[in-house]
C-alpha cells in the first residue's frame, strides 16, 4: 500500500517505514544585501544628522507615508539644509536593500544620528507625543521659530 505524503504526512512515518529522525522544517531566508550595498548605506545614514529613504522627493512625495514624514517633520521646523532624503522608487536595489538594513519592512524610513527611528507611523506618534521635537533639538536639527509680529 502507498502513502500520499502530504507536508504533515512528512512529519510521522508512513505505513512500513521506518523511524527516522524527520528534518527540522524551519524556514532559511537569504539574505540579499551586499557588503557594498550595506557599507553605502551605512555611510549615508551616517553622513547627515537626518536621513529620510522615501518614495519620491520632498517636493513630490510619492505616496502618502512619505508625504506625512515630510509634513511632521516640516511643522516640527527642522532645517531642511540638515536633512538628506534618498528615493527609493529611483533605485530598485535600495528599495529593496533598505528594508532588509533596518530590518522594517516598509518606507519611508527615517534614521537620527545614525540611528533608525522608524516609518510613517512612529514618526507620527513621537510627533504627538513631543518625543520627536526633543530629540530633533538635541540634534539640533531645529530652526528659530520665525519672531511673531507685534
Amino acid at each position: 500500500m502507498y502513502a500520499l505524503r502530504t507536508a504533515s504526512s512528512l512529519l510521522r512515518p508512513t505505513l512500513g517505514a521506518s523511524r527516522i529522525a524527520a528534518p527540522a522544517l524551519t524556514p532559511r531566508f537569504v539574505r540579499l544585501i551586499s557588503d557594498d550595498v550595506r557599507a553605502k548605506i551605512d555611510a549615508a545614514v551616517k553622513q547627515d544628522p537626518l536621513v529620510v529613504f522615501m518614495k519620491g522627493t520632498p517636493d513630490m512625495p510619492q505616496c502618502g507615508f512619505s508625504r506625512a514624514v515630510i509634513q511632521i517633520l516640516q511643522m516640527q521646523n527642522v532645517n531642511p539644509d540638515k536633512v538628506a532624503t534618498y528615493n527609493c522608487l529611483e533605485d530598485s536595489e535600495l528599495r529593496s536593500a533598505i528594508k532588509e538594513y533596518s530590518d522594517w519592512p516598509t518606507i519611508p524610513q527615517v534614521y537620527l544620528d545614525g540611528e533608525f527611528v522608524g516609518g510613517c507611523d512612529i514618526m507620527f506618534s513621537l510627533h504627538q507625543s513631543g518625543e520627536l521635537e526633543e530629540m530633533l533639538r538635541k540634534a539640533g536639527l531645529l530652526d528659530a521659530p520665525a519672531p511673531a509680529d507685534a
